[in-house]
């Protein structure tokens, strides 16, 4: 039965073999569809390799999609590729990873590890993400490996992520923003901003030099990343720069008009 079943193989060759590399191309595709495939985003060059090395070695079937050292990186990173969970660095070389979701959608599961203290970081323990204190213990990866596979980060990931945000701006003043500027992006330092404002729900920032972009932040956001010392809210759709400011005049009701430089652009 073996020998027939070997001799119609040869004599149908010509028919089998396409079938058969047909099959195991579906089978690599079927692979890669299903396996978890991830994204390292860490400045560190040390870390950035013990973590690949942790990763092989508690799930040697994930798939490393690629890593990033930067912001400007990490976003490139995620437009061209759709990992499963990622595991970031708080703080990047060129500014924090929070930066990253400003440009990218947030529904992505984040591991992150940063410098905070222990305390803080045990007031982040929650089902929905992991924040692991550096460095890297391997047994705290794999508790956090095992949140992500249970799902529950996927429901709770946003708020959580929110949540971070929020924390990391009461503790740090926002020095830059991270613009597009046709297809690449570029940082603007906050001595070049003349003032915020919301437009058609848009926010923008617009520069001493005249030029204006659209950030991912609102102007609620904004009030309390901003350093109060250079920056004041006019009115519910408007944050100026005290540089801006070139004239107040009294105005009815014990109000102010300001006279800004550069102008306003009326729609």
């Amino acid at each position: 039965m073996l020998r027939l079943l070997l001799t119609d193989i040869e004599v149908n060759g010509s028919v089998l073999w396409p079938l058969l590399r047909k099959f195991a191309v579906y089978s690599f595709l079927l692979f890669h569809m299903f396996m978890t495939g991830y994204v390292l985003i860490e400045d560190e060059r040390f870390a950035c390799e013990e973590m690949n090395r942790m990763m092989r070695k508690l799930r040697p079937e994930y798939s490393c999609l690629g890593s990033a050292g930067s912001v400007v990186e990490a976003v490139a990173l995620l437009k061209r590729t759709r990992p499963d969970m990622m595991l970031v660095d708080v703080s990047l070389a060129d500014g924090i990873c929070l930066e990253i979701f400003d440009q990218v959608p947030e529904d992505i599961p984040v591991i992150f590890t940063t410098a905070y203290d222990e305390y803080a970081i045990k007031a982040f323990k929650v089902n929905s993400v992991d924040y692991l204190l550096k460095p890297v213990d391997e047994g705290e990866l794999e508790a956090a490996l095992q949140k992500f596979e249970s799902r529950e980060a996927v429901r709770n990931h946003s708020s959580e992520l929110e949540r971070l945000r929020s924390d990391f701006i009461s503790r740090n003043r926002k020095n830059r923003f991270l613009v597009q500027v046709g297809d690449s992006y570029q940082h603007i330092g906050i001595k070049d901003i003349a003032y915020f404002y919301s437009e058609e729900k848009y926010t923008f920032l617009h520069l001493f030099s005249g030029g204006r972009y659209v950030i991912g932040y609102s102007l609620d956001q904004l009030e309390g990343m901003l350093d109060p010392g250079m920056f004041f809210r006019v009115s519910r759709g408007f944050i100026t720069s005290i540089d801006a400011v070139v004239e107040s005049t009294r105005y009815f009701g014990n109000r102010l008009v300001l006279r800004l430089e550069p102008e306003f652009p009326l729609s």
